[in-house]
């Protein structure tokens, strides 16, 4: 399955009000959603027809999150009959603030600018937020190396997933097999959490080096990813919609999600699953 396959099922499966995509590029990502959405790219060249309620900033990521309020076009206000004129939650201004529901993360191919993106996602986001990373599972060094010299380049954000299993072992954090080069799915947000923040410094002293990059075998032969299959046919979509519609609290959450999880990588293990 194509990564952009996998993206508009989970469009579908996730049912988001709104949607934040992090590099447009031509457009064929931000093509699939169909609620208010945010599509922020410094050189976006769009060639794709868009179908929805989008905000084009011409920017990079930094530069879009370091706003007084980046995602006021997705946000919810006083007025519930206005909302829903916009095609907004009609609620959400008195019930916490509006959320984002779905990110893509496909910006600058290099460790310290994807960390600072999740960092930035993460603090609009909630547990039930649904956060897909663009390629993070490197076929060769070549392809995983800061300097692009290869057509198909994924840079180093592979690094991310040791990032976070090491900083923040709250997360789930699930590796999908898709092609060409990966994705990986991040559940479970807190914005609450500044672990990141805090060791910034420190996280990109250690883990960003001068090429060639030491990639894991483990990456390349992708041993911890599921197929999307696999992970597209789960019940966990329906309990994550579930448990936002009701405002299930965070614990009850991160429990539901590591029940899945289990569920889902035993799963794609069986003899004759779709992996």
């Amino acid at each position: 399955m194509q990564r952009h396959e996998l993206l508009r099922r989970l469009h579908g499966l996730v049912a988001p009000r709104n949607y934040l995509e992090i590099g447009v590029q031509r457009g064929q990502s931000l093509s699939l959603s169909r609620v208010p959405s945010i599509g922020v790219d410094p050189a976006f060249a769009i060639t794709k027809p868009v179908r929805c309620d989008l905000q084009l900033v011409r920017a990079t990521s930094d530069e879009f999150f370091a706003g007084r309020d980046p995602i006021r076009h997705l946000r919810s206000g006083r007025n519930p009959l206005r909302n829903l004129r916009r095609g907004r939650p009609m609620f959400d201004h008195y019930r916490g603030g509006t959320r984002l529901e779905l990110a893509f993360i496909d910006g600058m191919h290099l460790s310290e600018y994807v960390l600072r993106d999740f960092m930035n996602v993460e603090r609009l986001s909630d547990w039930w937020t649904v956060i897909v990373l663009d390629d993070m599972l490197p076929r060769n060094v070549d392809e995983a190396a800061r300097e692009r010299h290869t057509v198909d380049w994924t840079g180093d954000v592979y690094k991310l997933i040791p990032m976070l299993a090491r900083h923040r072992p709250d997360l789930t954090v699930i590796q999908v097999d898709t092609e060409p080069t990966g994705v990986v799915v991040v559940l479970g947000a807190d914005p609450a959490n500044t672990v990141l923040r805090d060791r910034y410094d420190e996280i990109v002293g250690e883990w960003v080096v001068p090429d060639p990059q030491a990639v894991p075998p483990s990456v390349f032969e992708r041993r911890a990813a599921v197929s999307p299959e696999v992970l597209a046919g789960s019940a966990l979509w329906a309990d994550l919609v579930r448990g936002r519609r009701n405002r299930l609290g965070r614990g009850a959450g991160r429990k539901m999600l590591e029940r899945h999880v289990a569920a889902l990588m035993a799963s794609d293990r069986q003899p004759g699953s779709a992996a």
